[in-house]
């Protein structure tokens, strides 16, 4: 049984490290926690939902439009929204992600109604190996994660658009001065951020039935893995997740499952208490 918890906690960080590292993106880059990171990953869901179940598309297909569409809402959302409040503190950016989490939730729930859907793909039997069951849906979220991971390492070491998203969070000013464009990577990076959240949206639906709460249900881990990781840390963010996702998993060995987010809960609480600039962060966050 601890096996079996290992292996489906392995496969829930993994799960949550999607979204944490976009979180923590947003945090590095542009300086505010985007609090709208689980109504984006509903977005997602269901923008796959539709597409797969509606337009009749495979599920990798179906992907990549959810990853399209939260992309796209996310460049809307800071041309919209964000960029007329660049120049306000980080408070008033996460009120701002408040409203838009709200915004995004009730639009899904407006058109799509409440009830629990899921998508249209084939049952298959678990795999056994070893006394572990393994199911399809927990290797096609390892696969997906581990390959997004790799990109998204490739994409902010060894690339322009990195070494400018590295400069811009390290210091905007400077980097305006040496010619790097603020508008143009904050749009960039909230693509990347909306397409990453928008394939978690897709591994959620996977992993339970889509519903207007199912990103609520990752909010609060996706923020504690952020958090002990170290928010603005890429790194850290994924570390964090792991971390979160085996803690939440072993603790059903000592507590019922349905109170398994007092682990996440309990984890904020400790860091902001005694390391609020996480476990990998190289400097505190400033409050």
């Amino acid at each position: 049984m601890v096996a079996q918890l290992f292996l489906n906690g392995l496969v829930t960080g993994l799960l949550l490290a999607l979204p944490a590292l976009a979180l923590t993106l947003v945090f590095g880059v542009l300086k505010f926690a985007n609090f709208a990171v689980g109504a984006m990953l509903t977005l997602g869901a269901y923008a796959a939902w539709v597409a797969n179940t509606q337009l009749g598309l495979s599920l990798p297909a179906s992907a990549a439009v959810a990853a399209t569409t939260v992309a796209l809402t996310g460049i809307l959302s800071d041309q919209l929204v964000f960029e007329r409040l660049k120049n306000r503190d980080s408070i008033s950016l996460l009120v701002a992600s408040m409203g838009l989490s709200l915004v995004l939730e009730n639009i899904c729930r407006f058109f799509l109604g409440n009830a629990s859907r899921s998508f249209d793909v084939p049952i298959s039997r678990p795999m056994r190996w070893e006394g572990l069951r393994i199911n399809q849906e927990q290797i096609t979220t390892a696969l997906t994660v581990c390959v997004c991971l790799v990109l998204v390492h490739l994409l902010l070491r060894h690339s322009p658009l990195g070494r400018a998203m590295r400069a811009v969070a390290d210091n905007p000013s400077l980097a305006a001065t040496r010619g790097v464009d603020r508008r143009l990577i904050a749009r960039l990076t909230w693509a990347l951020v909306g397409a990453l959240i928008g394939l978690a949206g897709v591994l959620a639906g996977l992993d339970r039935s889509i519903d207007p709460q199912i990103g609520w249900n990752y909010q609060i881990p996706i923020f504690a893995a952020a958090i002990l990781g170290g928010l603005g840390s890429p790194v850290g963010a994924v570390v964090g997740a792991l971390v979160i996702g085996l803690a939440e998993e072993m603790s059903a060995l000592i507590i019922p499952t349905n109170y398994r987010q007092i682990v996440s809960f309990t984890v904020i609480l400790v860091l902001l208490l005694f390391r609020s600039n996480g476990l990998l962060s190289a400097k505190a966050v400033r409050k």
